[in-house]
């Protein structure tokens, strides 16, 4: 088996998917530097390009029927520098600084809870409906930490309302990457079939929103799909227990 797999890899790998994942590595990278450099902003754009370049290597590997083992690996790695480590150095550097060692620690947490989220993912990849995903993913996690970054300049918000709203996300974001609570996952097939010619005007129109103001669109987009979650986890969880209360008093009502 193992030198099957050096076999493999003597063959080489497949180019433009991996090349894509790579793009996604420096683009999460340039998010550090940047945050280092003060350039706090531009390295929000720049976890949204990461973002971008993830959903895109996946695509086309399925696309182009290049999916390897070998991909999925380092897009796993990529993952964790461009939505795990990068975010975590921006949030620092950029809100919680002044708490000191909490400050980093805090920021750990996220980049911890991050990471673990990618391992449980790849052990349930096999086992779990690919139309949902067992906690938050952590590229949606990244994209919520960069749009707070973007609405901050646009509406010019204060440091107290920074550090403290950033404390807050930070540890929302890391008990929902780790939670049980299920997501909807993007990669839903159903999503790429035929849609009534309604849905493509309801989504020219929020592309049309977004161009006009997409530091506060993202924002609200990315507001509404972390709370998504917990919603549908709520509603799921009203109906079992009023399922439940149901069946005792049909029991009881074919006992007597």
């Amino acid at each position: 088996m193992r030198s099957e797999k050096h076999e493999n890899l003597r063959k080489g790998v497949y180019l433009l998917p991996n090349l894509i994942t790579a793009a996604g590595i420096f683009a999460g990278f340039y998010v550090i530097i940047a945050t280092t450099d003060g350039h706090y902003e531009r390295a929000a754009w720049f976890i949204l390009l990461a973002a971008i370049f993830d959903g895109l290597d996946g695509k086309v590997a399925r696309l182009t029927g290049t999916s390897s083992k070998f991909g999925v690996e380092l897009d796993s790695l990529a993952d964790v520098i461009s939505f795990g480590v990068a975010p975590g150095v921006l949030l620092y550097d950029w809100a919680l600084r002044p708490f000191g060692n909490l400050g980093w620690l805090a920021a750990f947490l996220y980049v911890i809870c991050g990471a673990l989220r990618l391992a449980r993912f790849n052990v349930q990849v096999s086992t779990v409906e690919s139309r949902r995903f067992v906690g938050m993913p952590i590229p949606a996690a990244a994209c919520i930490v960069a749009t707070c970054v973007l609405l901050f300049y646009e509406l010019g918000g204060t440091g107290t309302i920074k550090m403290v709203s950033m404390v807050l996300l930070v540890f929302l974001l890391a008990f929902l990457l780790v939670s049980n609570i299920e997501y909807l996952s993007l990669k839903d097939p159903d999503l790429f079939k035929r849609q009534p010619f309604v849905m493509l005007v309801v989504a020219i129109m929020l592309l049309i929103v977004i161009v006009a103001k997409p530091q506060i669109m993202l924002f609200l987009i990315g507001m509404a799909y972390m709370a998504s979650g917990p919603i549908v986890y709520y509603i799921g969880w009203r109906k079992k227990r009023h399922e439940n209360k149901e069946v005792p008093v049909e029991a009881e009502e074919l006992s007597e």
